[in-house]
């Protein structure tokens, strides 16, 4: 992991900055992109071998459509940077991490403490995400640990 709290990641933070949807699909040449809420993050799949950055805005806490996006970029094979930016809440991290991010640009600063506590809070879950875990009622009818 980097020095940043916020970031999953061993690599180094991609800096380069993130280009619309409809900017990156209409050039050749940009490695980060930006999907808003509203876009079609599967239009991304085709170019998933040369995107480092893909930034999922989070323009408001109760739109969560960039959950979807996240999952839908991780299970199609991205394992680039996965960035929820925006009004990123401590409590909404867990679940994020599930879905696909990896790193946060959070509007508001986040709490280390309160971070850490978020993260460790529970144990087990409840169904399958993009992060591979296994439920806990799989677990408990013998199904192994990941």
């Amino acid at each position: 992991m980097t020095d940043s709290p916020l970031r999953f990641r061993d690599d180094a933070p991609h800096e380069e900055p993130a280009v619309t949807l409809d900017a990156f699909l209409g050039q050749s040449n940009a490695t980060a992109v930006r999907v808003e809420p509203g876009d079609d993050a599967r239009a991304l799949l085709p170019h998933l071998d040369r995107i480092a950055l893909v930034e999922v805005a989070f323009p408001g806490f109760r739109d969560g459509r960039g959950y979807s996006a996240a999952r839908i970029l991780r299970e199609a094979g991205y394992t680039g940077e996965l960035r929820a930016e925006g009004d990123v809440l401590v409590d909404q991290l867990p679940l994020m991490r599930r879905c696909g991010f990896d790193s946060f640009a959070p509007r508001a600063e986040i709490d280390s403490a309160t971070l850490e506590a978020s993260l460790s809070r529970y144990e087990h879950v409840y169904q399958g995400a993009a992060d591979g875990a296994v439920p806990v009622w799989k677990l408990r009818h013998g199904q192994p640990r990941p």
